[in-house]
């Protein structure tokens, strides 16, 4: 084999090998979904919606079930809005509720539907009712901080000499 066949075989395995990283990044990344499927979209509204971004999965049972299309602020109510695009083989009853959950202690966020038991079930266009928003961790330390230092100053106050009983 002459060496300009050679280094057309190495120049063609490189550009494999960089298709290849290309699809790989893109795929954890959840940037570009390769192949399509029929979806619907549905909404629901959170109080807070914490670390949550747009193409986050949604899952239910921790199956992936859709993606997360879009998040804008609703200027009437202040909440978030979620718009999701759901798998059409997939169709939750109307009174589903859906949260915002992390995978792990410290990893992405993503929608978690929990299925009701109506007989209806949700349709395009349609809004989840009912929601949880996500759970702030700086919050929770906040509120424990908090109750700590009020449960210190009860019991220094009834330990002072003098006091009454």
């Amino acid at each position: 084999m002459s060496k300009k066949g050679i280094e057309t075989l190495v120049g063609l395995f490189v550009l494999l090998g960089l298709a290849g990283l290309v699809f790989l990044s893109l795929k954890a990344a959840n940037l570009a979904s390769f192949g399509t499927r029929d979806s619907y979209n549905v909404s629901a509204r959170f109080d807070n919606i914490g670390g949550l971004k747009a193409r986050s999965p949604v899952r239910s049972a921790g199956v992936t079930v859709g993606r997360v299309t879009s998040i804008t602020l609703d200027p009437k109510t202040f909440q978030g809005l979620v718009l999701m695009d759901l798998d059409k083989s997939v169709q939750f009853p109307r009174d589903s509720s859906a949260k915002i959950l992390t995978s792990g202690l410290l990893g992405d966020q993503y929608v978690g539907i929990e299925p009701g038991a109506d007989e209806k079930n949700l349709g395009p266009n349609d809004t989840i009712k009912q929601t949880q928003s996500a759970v702030v961790l700086e919050n929770l330390i906040g509120q424990f901080l908090f109750s700590k230092a009020a449960e210190g100053s009860n019991s220094s106050a009834a330990s002072t000499p003098g006091a009454r009983k």
